[in-house]
């Protein structure tokens, strides 16, 4: 039987069954079912990110802010050998990433030396321009905090947003037009746009979380870099 996408019931042994196939997606969940830490959603989420935004940016450092797991740190890199490394973010490490990130090690050793996790607050590690920021469902203004590293290092930044507040969230007084959280989105993403950077607005499905909006800029090429 397919597993639903939008289940937080961990990945385990029991599960693998579900992940028959040769692809890299199957070896994920494969590799992810035999740790027995993970929430089924948190793997569907992080493949769906991953696949979209690596269609858009290649090479250079990631890092994943808000980062919980870091899966959508590790998959990057497996879909982009080419990226030097990543470093994930967050003000706690979960208990079980010991375990996770040694799983994800064991089948792809090349993962081992490629990432490593900083618990600090998001605005603490140097980003570099070269740089992909990325961050999966930073709750509320964590997302705004998240863009606000990438436009000032002029980095590539990918977001799904989550948790919006009608109370704090800035909504561009769209809000006669559009559902509150939907204007939340939409300033974000003319903030960005104003910023000098070029966006592409996306979905992934809403069968794995209905706040599935995904953002995706990167700075835009200056009048000097086109005449080159």
């Amino acid at each position: 039987m397919p597993l639903k996408p939008s289940s937080r019931g961990r990945l385990t042994e029991h599960t693998a069954e579900a992940f028959r196939g040769d692809t890299l997606f199957d070896s994920l969940g494969r590799v992810l079912s035999g740790a027995g830490c993970l929430p089924r959603k948190e793997l569907f989420e992080a493949w769906a990110v991953a696949k979209r935004v690596r269609r858009r940016f290649r090479g250079g450092p990631i890092v994943e802010l808000a980062a919980g797991h870091g899966l959508l740190a590790h998959i990057m890199l497996l879909l982009d050998p080419s990226a030097p490394g990543a470093i994930c973010v967050d003000r706690r490490r979960p208990a079980n990433v010991g375990r996770l990130w040694g799983a994800l090690a064991e089948a792809w050793p090349r993962l081992a030396d490629q990432v490593r996790y900083v618990e600090a607050d998001i605005d603490e590690p140097e980003i570099g321009a070269d740089a992909s920021v990325l961050s999966v469902h930073a709750c509320g203004r964590l997302t705004d905090r998240v863009l606000d590293r990438a436009i000032e290092a002029r980095a590539r930044v990918a977001v799904l947003p989550c948790c919006h507040s009608l109370k704090i969230g800035d909504t561009g007084q769209l809000e006669g037009w559009l559902p509150g959280p939907l204007a939340i989105d939409a300033t974000r993403a003319l903030r960005l746009r104003a910023a000098g950077y070029v966006i592409r607005t996306q979905t992934i499905p809403d069968t794995i979380t209905p706040q599935n909006r995904l953002l995706i800029g990167w700075p835009a090429p200056s009048d000097d870099s086109r005449a080159r």
